[in-house]
């Protein structure tokens, strides 16, 4: 046990090493809040479709087949969970310093922090199951977090079809049920562009916590509280919940691990979209993600280990 917490410690350890470049960067002013925004704008559209697409081109045995299927279900009814916990999240503050507290609790970080740290920790074949989840988070933030974070007036049918995970899903799927694969130029390109996800993102997050005000942040208690569900309380829930279904070690493990991935970095970008409190939404990103090298290792272990007994 005490070797896999140190494995976990030092992929996690090296990502705030991709982090503190983008901090770097940021505080010289070498990344500004532009350069942030084309960033994310790449990784969105450009690199999380390039990861999705390349990772379905798998062999897809019954048995995979099967746990993608039930992981699916579970994963549906996880965020389900996950949107009822955050209800009387910060009950009190206004709307607009209460729905990034609520949406930042709920949606982590899969995509650019837990699916490598899920593949560092877990192998190439914890992939699958993380593009799954980056899946089901797309859709949901577009309808549930868009609700939340706009009202029903924001709601849009557009939004939850038309956004990169969707997209990329029905561009992927067929090479997963079909056993197609892409020509050999056009799936190595794509392969080196889904390379650039965890060092791209990590430098991104990195330069978006350098204009943060850390000091203002580490004294809000809110914080602390929205932080302690996303990273502490949603995991230990996964990971209990997930037991009876007796998943392999591998899903059972990425599935937890996903689970307590640091606030979303498109907290900030949807309450700066529908005017909500963007400097909430940025401090609980940055404090999260500070917070999640302590709680991260301490739930791969706690999921290694509960694995044992499903």
């Amino acid at each position: 046990m005490l070797n896999y917490f140190l494995t976990v410690v030092s992929q996690v350890i090296t990502l705030f090493l991709l982090m503190a470049v983008g901090y770097v960067l940021g505080r010289m002013g070498r990344i500004d809040r532009e350069g942030c925004a084309q960033f994310t704008f790449l990784l969105l559209y450009i690199v999380t479709p390039c990861v999705i697409v390349d990772t379905m081109q798998v062999h897809l045995e019954d048995s995979l087949l099967r746990e993608l299927g039930l992981a699916l279900f579970l994963m549906i009814g996880l965020y389900l969970c996950y949107s009822l916990f955050a209800i009387p999240l910060a009950r009190t503050a206004p709307l607009d310093t209460r729905a990034p507290l609520q949406f930042g609790a709920i949606y982590g970080n899969v995509g650019f922090m837990g699916l490598p740290l899920a593949e560092a920790v877990l192998g190439s074949e914890a992939r699958i199951y993380a593009v799954l989840t980056m899946v089901v988070f797309n859709v949901y933030s577009w309808i549930h977090g868009v609700l939340l974070m706009g009202g029903r007036k924001a709601l849009s049918p557009v939004r939850a079809v038309l956004n990169p995970g969707t997209v990329s899903l029905v561009l992927g799927l067929p090479c997963l049920l079909f056993g197609l694969r892409l020509p050999g130029s056009i799936q190595t390109a794509v392969g080196f562009v889904a390379d650039l996800n965890t060092p791209l993102a990590m430098v991104v997050i990195g330069a978006q916590m350098s204009a943060v005000d850390l000091p203002a942040t580490l004294r809000q208690l809110r914080l602390y509280t929205a932080s302690a569900m996303r990273l502490v309380v949603l995991p230990f829930f996964t990971a209990l919940v997930l037991l009876p279904f007796h998943l392999s070690t591998l899903l059972y493990c990425t599935m937890v691990i996903l689970s307590g991935a640091p606030s979303a970095g498109s907290t900030s970008m949807f309450a700066q979209r529908f005017g909500r409190d963007t400097a909430t939404a940025a401090q609980l990103v940055s404090l999260s993600t500070v917070l999640s090298i302590l709680t991260l290792p301490l739930m791969a272990v706690l999921a290694q280990q509960l694995s044992a007994l499903g």
